[in-house]
Parts: structure tokens; sequence; C-alpha cells
């Protein structure tokens, strides 16, 4: 498909978006922080490596078990969001909020299905 990222590229997107969400609480923080953003970095970081993988998803994972993973991680961020939940997307609700520990748990899921040589750093 014309235009399309080749696999590797979309691993690698998936696999920093991932990595954001599956850091600890604090460093999360500090990162949201240090560039002046709320947590919804995170979760959009995401909604790009889905939507630049689009029907590519679990091709582009290596596994329909962890591409479900990343889909359950989807669902969770969005149904954490709108207006009435916006506080859980303040830097400090990181490491209080049981969302995002949930959030944290299936990044981390995710990223261990996703592992391989050349995939993850230092694998």
């Amino acid at each position: 498909m014309p235009g399309t990222p080749e696999l590797p590229a979309l691993r690698r997107l998936l696999v920093d978006s991932l990595s954001g969400l599956a850091d600890e609480a604090a460093a999360q923080a500090a990162w949201a922080r240090r560039h002046g953003v709320s947590a919804d970095e995170f979760a959009l970081d995401l909604d790009h490596a889905l939507r630049t993988a689009g029907s590519r998803l679990a091709e582009a994972v290596g596994s329909t078990p962890t591409a479900e993973t990343v889909r359950r991680l989807d669902t969770l961020l969005r149904d954490m969001s709108g207006p009435d939940q916006a506080d859980r997307w303040e830097p400090g609700a990181l490491a209080t909020d049981p969302g995002w520990a949930e959030v944290r748990r299936l990044a981390r899921e995710a990223l261990a299905g996703l592992a391989g040589p050349g995939v993850l750093p230092g694998a």
C-alpha cells in the first residue's frame, strides 16, 4: 500500500508509544512536567501509532494476542477520557489514579509481546 510505513517503522512507533505508557509513574510525571504537557500526550502518542498502523496492527506487533492487548489499552485510555475526568490527566494523577496503574500494566504486557531482537532497547 503506497504511503504506508514499513513494518519495522510501525513497530518502532508502537514500541515508543507503549514505552511512555509503561514507564513508572514518577518518570511519566517528570516527562510531562519537563515538556509542559498533561498526561494525555501519552495517549495521543498511542492513538497516532494505532492510526498509522491501521489494519496492520497485528502484523506490526507480531501477534493477535499482543494486538488485542494494545486495543484493550486504547479502550481503557478512551474510557478514562472526557471533560468530567480531566483530573486523571494531570501529572500528579499518574501515581494515584488506579486507571494509570492498569495502563502501565497493559503497556508492559504489550511490550513483552513485542520483545525480540532489535525491537526493544537492549534486546
